[in-house]
């Protein structure tokens, strides 16, 4: 089996989005009530409290490109990793579905990690990274899975505009959905073989993280939310 697989976005599947998140009044009464950090309905958990990093940690390999910002988490200024930790500093997840809201500036690039773990520079060399950029440079748009089941050439997405981000893990099964529609859908192979220049492309646990990428990269995340979901 070849260690890499691109595909074009498929816009005929479709995977169901739990919680409606496109629409913002919808949303704002959905999580009215919860506190920082606290389980929502259905299981989820809120993971950004909407105006600190509680719950996260930067590696600060470029120091300070991660901040809150008007209810979100703004990375903007080069390259480095904020971590998801929880209230208690362990979070884990192994089966599980995250979504958020995410905006993008012209020409940025970014990426939300699963089943990584904390590390002091570079990219992270732990878990699956889903990828954003909807018009940098780089050929591998917005809702793929990096470098394996590769959204080519054009975005489901649009820059300056909110979109919906879903990331849904079910035993070797990964799913992916922007705004509803499902853009990668890619199943581990029992003896899958990692790229040879990613070896830890492989499903395991571990936490989130979202990536700054470059000097020139500025990309806000809100309304993240995560819950573990059970064995298939």
């Amino acid at each position: 089996m070849p260690a890499a697989v691109s595909v074009e976005v498929d816009k005929s599947a479709s995977l169901p989005y739990m919680g409606g998140m496109r629409g913002n009044v919808l949303l704002g009464a959905l999580l009215g009530g919860i506190a920082a950090a606290g389980a929502a309905d259905g299981g989820w958990i809120r993971m950004f409290d909407g105006r600190t990093l509680e719950g996260w940690r930067s590696n600060e390999e470029t120091p300070g490109v991660v901040s809150a910002e008007d209810g979100a988490l703004k990375v903007s200024g080069g390259r480095a990793h904020l971590f998801y930790t929880g209230p208690d500093g362990r979070a884990s997840f192994t089966n599980f579905e995250f979504r958020c809201q995410v905006r993008t500036a012209p020409g940025a690039n970014s990426g939300i990690y699963f089943h990584t773990a904390f590390q002091e520079k570079g990219w992270p060399g732990r878990g699956y990274e889903c990828q954003v950029n909807n018009t940098h440079k780089d050929p591998r748009k917005t809702g793929g899975l990096y470098a394996i089941c590769d959204v080519l050439h054009t975005s489901p997405a649009r820059d300056e505009e909110w979109f919906d981000y879903q990331i849904r893990v079910e035993g070797r099964r990964i799913r992916i959905a922007i705004n509803g529609t499902t853009t990668a859908d890619w199943t581990e192979p029992e003896q899958w073989t990692s790229p040879a220049n990613m070896p830890g492309r492989r499903l395991s646990s571990g936490t989130i993280a979202l990536q700054a990428h470059d000097p020139k990269s500025t990309i806000w995340y809100r309304n993240l939310e995560v819950r573990h979901l059970p064995s298939p």
